[in-house]
């Protein structure tokens, strides 16, 4: 098993195509018992399979779907899951088949990635069931810190060439009409639309979350008609996501949907209204939402790049076969921290500290942060002087005891700073991750490890991963960028 923090092993696309999704996709192992999971979808896919066949038929409206998302809202209780993806940068990966609840933890643990794709409607996708997709799975993912991409794969441009995958009836294309400026492509969009949010709502994915439309990338993005029709669909998939109170996603080809979106975007077309986010298929092996089919202007902190295409990876012991993508979604900086009124405990070192003497003086910001974080663990009760006074001394003293090291005379070292810094829950922490826990980690080891001078930003970036890498290896953590429990295991004995 690789520890690294991208996977391995990077296969170049020799076009910028997106992934065919007609494949034969692996599932993770243990999955639940399609009959239960089944039982809970039953309404959702009959949902789906008749608002695409009404749209197929290119009669009647949008108003059944409508009908079943208020009633939905109407029916069930305000879900408590939050907005997703929301802002996030880091790994993420998706399968046409949810995994199981197992394999999901696994990777959780194991794994670079905090972000999954999901495939939650539309008759054209592959796995059109969903054993594992259920709101039980939805809340779990999101309670466990995971950040879900819900797809929908239906209706695609007639320029792809292998769709209709079922039947015109069950998976139209997108309609080529021109009639009353793409209208026939409009309708179906809202079709898919209210279907998709529909789902949505059931599984408990709520308003404010991204919802992605798939639309497979085709040779040639100057074919006039392909082009224009699939524009009109997807302006008109991002209007009514949209008025349902989802923000609208697209997820395609960075040389044929994304450049076309791209085009009509620095057009100012008016004619068109853009999706929120997007997602640019262009497997060069490179984790960033950059490409040269599109430019770098547009969707600034709203882009997703799934940056290699479907390969077999294994965390953990579990084998799932994924595409491997990069996020940089919205503004993941953590809100500012507060301790003990203003007092800074962010230092750049972390001194070793005794009382004064005749040739030493501690320094009083050092003191202050020592005197602050002991105030927050209910040991030090005096006022926050930067002075160490026997209050402070004797604060000190009962932390090390109480972290198995009793000391006669007082010296606070920097094992003592390790320990105290790093005291607290122990989560898994990996790319992507925000708060107060990465802040912990984030000091810890620059106490640890002075030289290397720690951000200390509470984001788990690229930076923190390679600085605890270092202190992985030189603790004993094994080789790994992320924060597991060998690794707050070690700074709890104050290990450097």
């Amino acid at each position: 098993m690789s520890a690294r923090l991208t996977p391995t092993s990077v296969r170049r696309s020799p076009a910028p195509t997106a992934r065919r999704r007609g494949r034969s996709l692996r599932t993770a192992v243990g999955t639940l018992s399609a009959v239960v999971a089944l039982a809970g979808l039953v309404t959702v896919q009959a949902s789906t399979q008749a608002s695409m066949q009404t749209s197929a038929q290119g009669s009647g409206s949008a108003e059944p779907a409508t009908a079943l998302v208020a009633a939905q809202v109407a029916a069930k209780k305000k879900s408590t899951n939050p907005p997703t993806p929301g802002a996030f940068t880091g790994y993420g990966f998706d399968q046409c088949l949810a995994p199981s609840q197992a394999a999901m933890d696994v990777w959780l643990k194991h794994s670079p990635f905090l972000a999954v794709g999901i495939y939650i409607s539309g008759n054209s996708r592959h796995c059109r069931n969903q054993p594992n997709l259920t709101p039980t799975w939805v809340s779990n993912q999101l309670a466990k810190g995971w950040k879900l991409l819900p797809i929908t794969l239906g209706p695609q441009s007639s320029c792809v060439g292998r769709y209709p995958k079922y039947g015109k009836n069950i998976d139209p294309t997108i309609s080529t009409s021109k009639t009353g400026s793409w209208a026939a492509a409009r309708k179906q969009a809202v079709a898919e639309a209210d279907t998709a949010v529909a789902t949505a709502r059931n599984l408990g994915i709520v308003p404010g979350s991204t919802l992605f439309y798939d639309l497979e990338g085709w040779s040639d993005y100057r074919n006039a008609t392909c082009r224009e029709a699939s524009l009109a669909f997807l302006s008109a998939w991002t209007v009514q996501v949209r008025k349902l109170g989802y923000k609208s996603g697209v997820y395609s080809s960075a040389g044929s949907g994304m450049r076309v979106l791209d085009d009509a975007r620095k057009e100012r077309r008016s004619d068109l209204t853009l999706p929120d986010q997007i997602w640019i298929a262009r497997w060069d092996g490179k984790a960033n939402t950059s490409t040269s089919y599109i430019s770098d202007a547009g969707w600034k902190k709203a882009r997703v790049k799934q940056y290699r295409g479907g390969h077999d990876e294994t965390w953990g012991g579990v084998k799932i076969n994924i595409d491997s993508n990069y996020l940089d979604l919205g503004d993941s900086t953590p809100a500012k921290e507060t301790h003990c009124g203003g007092v800074r405990v962010d230092l750049i070192r972390y001194r070793a500290l005794k009382p004064k003497t005749a040739s030493y003086t501690p320094s009083a910001p050092v003191v202050k942060a020592l005197q602050c974080l002991l105030t927050e663990k209910g040991l030090y009760r005096g006022k926050i002087t930067g002075n160490f006074n026997k209050a402070t001394g004797k604060a000190a003293a009962a932390w090390q005891q109480a972290t198995g090291r009793p000391t006669s005379t007082v010296r606070w070292r920097r094992l003592d700073w390790v320990t105290l810094l790093s005291a607290g829950t122990r989560p898994m922490l990996k790319t992507g991750s925000t708060g107060p826990d990465v802040r912990r980690v984030q000091r810890a080891v620059g106490a640890a490890m002075p030289k290397r001078k720690v951000p200390i930003t509470g984001r788990y970036d690229a930076t923190t991963a390679a600085h605890v890498a270092a202190y992985n290896k030189v603790a004993g953590a094994g080789k790994t960028g992320q924060v597991k429990s060998a690794t707050w295991a070690r700074l709890a004995r104050g290990v450097y």
